[in-house]
């Protein structure tokens, strides 16, 4: 018996968000696909994922909530890991650049990049993006932010390491024009050659002083490793690179493709390989950098204020119909809108209408007019030979599209199919042959083709929806010819087809009803942010000396439009005048705050709330009553006066 062909596939591991939305489901929910497809085309295959846990922003952010990074990075896994079940993500391991096995592997790399030369010690003066772990040079900036979130970056001045990665330029850049597929989509690989490549290649600092959350350089002590070299190493150290038991780096290693957001390519496609160059181990077949979820003109992000949350999604449409929706929508490798209504359409207009009316009619009319067993007497109808060949082609073209990661090309085919056998059912009218007595084998013919449509149709989906075949199957009593090559072949269910009703596997939404129903929980969860403080834990002085309270002057005050909690005022401080956004319009009107001398939290990191960016927060008292009472200075006292 001949051995399996191996397919090993990656996604980057996940900073450790607090805040998790729709866009990290998309390049998960696409490997997992990916995966389950190989899976069932025969492959022996590896999915890894996992969590990016070190570096300064969270140092930083675990600093703020008074807690150690490990603590705090541990509560947030806990929720990712969660959410994987929930979406049905069937990875292999799931690693953490905290686990023991990655720190030494990352500690063997660096030591052995620096007896090789390829790593050597100097002096690193530039701008460093904090929430994107990312050094830039100042032609890279965009308008003076980072030119990948937008926000600033700081100057800053250490001793560092420095990997020799322009070293590698033309080996690098020889190996992607060597190889075409390496890079895709090929708008990718032109923006590594053009931007980054041919330009020229500096050396990379690869180690940090300033902070002290990280992989420890094991010869030189202050250092840590660069978070970037330290994450990109999981994709081997998980494998058991360098460990006493190498056996499954050698079994899966090199990756077949590298999945991730188009916006970290360039570490994927010139530092990763770069490093592995240096290193002698061979590069990934393929990096796949995919588009960005686009929401409300913008990527879809925290800090941007316009995510969505999966779970919620998941609860009300079920994981298949979100995982369908990520996967059909957008053409993957390009930027795609993501909103409510598109997804709600998607549900009613492909799962509901199509799909799922055609395993209620068939269903339906087998019950109805067999007493839910089909005969084995069947006949044949002018439109069968037609659909038997739709079948074979769908299948042929799906294979090669998925093989592609073109998935929604490849949905659009399938149901296409679907779409075909529903008008077959119009076609061919069993409700009319079911009147003609003497047309009983033919519409026998016609509900086992339509079954047998569906058995194939189970298949192509099972990759994109893990519970709706499993439905289908159900509901017609399906217990074999499952298996991918399977769908070549129409016609192998048993001809007595005995079917059990169940309920409608997509139930049509009420879309105008339901966006307004999304739209309450957006506000409620909003509201909430401005005007819920739960119970704190205690604090030294130093912690409230963080805080910076002034006195401001409110100049206007309005409503917000479309909330009965949010009032949006303009507020002098000393010399500049700032937005700020306040849950406290059930105990104030607009006019009564203008002219109010308030105290103002200044340092308060800015918060979209309803498309308001909010720049501090007013300091208010709520009562057991409900009442909310702002705390006001008296009028002798300056605006920008400092509270203390």
């Amino acid at each position: 018996m001949s051995e399996k062909p191996k397919f090993y596939i990656t996604t980057p591991i996940y900073y450790p968000s607090d805040h998790l939305h729709i866009g990290h489901c998309y390049t998960t929910v696409a490997a997992d696909s990916i995966t389950r497809y190989k899976k069932m085309r025969g492959f022996d295959t590896y999915f890894l994922t996992g969590t990016d846990e070190h570096g300064q922003k969270i140092e930083r952010a675990a600093q703020e909530r008074g807690v150690s990074p490990k603590e705090y990075v541990d509560k947030i896994v806990a929720g990712i890991v969660d959410l994987w079940k929930t979406y049905r993500i069937e990875y292999d391991d799931y690693i953490r650049t905290t686990d023991e096995k990655h720190i030494k592997c990352v500690q063997k790399i660096f030591k052995i990049l620096y007896d090789k030369g390829d790593i050597y010690k100097g002096d690193y003066e530039g701008l460093y993006c904090t929430p994107c772990e990312t050094f830039f040079t100042k032609h890279q900036l965009e308008g003076g932010k980072c030119p990948d979130c937008g926000r600033g970056v700081e100057q800053i001045k250490e001793e560092a390491y420095f990997f020799r990665l322009s070293k590698y330029q033309d080996a690098l850049t020889k190996h992607i024009e060597d190889n075409p597929e390496f890079i895709m989509p090929q708008s990718r690989q032109n923006e590594m050659l053009n931007n980054f490549l041919r330009p020229g290649l500096e050396d990379l600092c690869v180690s940090r002083t300033t902070f002290t959350w990280g992989v420890p350089v094991t010869f030189d002590e202050g250092h840590i490793v660069y978070v970037w070299v330290d994450a990109l190493s999981n994709y081997i150290s998980a494998l058991g690179y360098l460990a006493e038991d190498d056996t499954i780096f050698k079994k899966y290693w090199p990756a077949d493709i590298h999945l991730m957001a188009k916006e970290i390519v360039r570490f994927h496609a010139i530092t990763w390989p770069a490093l592995l160059m240096a290193l002698d181990i061979p590069l990934p077949k393929q990096i796949f950098g995919h588009g960005w979820l686009i929401f409300d003109g913008g990527k879809m992000s925290k800090s941007k204020g316009n995510t969505v949350d999966p779970r919620i999604l998941a609860q009300r449409y079920g994981i298949d119909a979100v995982r369908y929706f990520l996967m059909r929508e957008i053409s993957f490798g390009q930027d795609g809108g993501f909103s409510n209504e598109a997804l709600l359409q998607r549900i009613n207009s492909d799962l509901a209408n199509d799909l799922g009316n055609l395993l209620s009619r068939t269903v339906g009319m087998v019950d109805k007019y067999f007493g839910g067993v089909l005969p084995e007497k069947q006949a044949e109808t002018e439109f069968d030979a037609s659909v038997r060949e739709k079948a074979l082609s769908t299948v042929q073209n799906a294979e090669s599209l998925i093989e592609k990661l073109l998935f929604s090309d490849a949905l659009a085919e399938i149901w296409n199919f679907i779409r075909r056998m529903n008008k077959y059912t119009d076609e061919t009218q069993p409700w009319v042959l079911a009147k003609d007595g003497s047309q009983s084998d033919k519409l026998a013919g016609v509900l086992y083709n339509l079954a047998e449509s569906l058995r194939v149709i189970s298949i192509l989906i099972a990759p994109f929806m893990p519970n709706t075949p499993k439905e289908i199957r159900r509901q017609l009593n399906i217990t074999s010819g499952t298996d991918w090559d399977d769908a070549k072949t129409f016609g192998l269910i048993p001809k007595i087809v005995k079917i059990t009703k169940g309920d409608v596997i997509f139930p049509r939404i009420d879309i105008k009803k339901e966006l307004d129903e999304l739209a309450l929980l957006g506000d409620n969860k909003e509201e909430a942010a401005v005007s819920f403080a739960p119970k704190k834990p205690e604090i030294t002085l130093e912690d409230f000396a963080k805080t910076e309270l002034k006195i401001g002057v409110v100049l206007s005050c309005e409503k917000v439009a479309g909330s009965d909690k949010l009032l949006n005022s303009r507020i002098k401080i000393g010399n500049e005048t700032r937005t700020i956004v306040s849950g406290i319009a059930p105990s104030y009107t607009p006019e009564t705050l203008i002219g109010k001398r308030v105290v103002v939290v200044t340092n308060l990191k800015p918060v979209k709330l309803r498309g308001i960016l909010s720049e501090g927060m007013i300091l208010a008292a709520s009562g057991g009553d409900g009442n909310i009472s702002v705390i006001t200075a008296d009028g002798e006292t300056a605006d920008g006066s400092e509270v203390s």
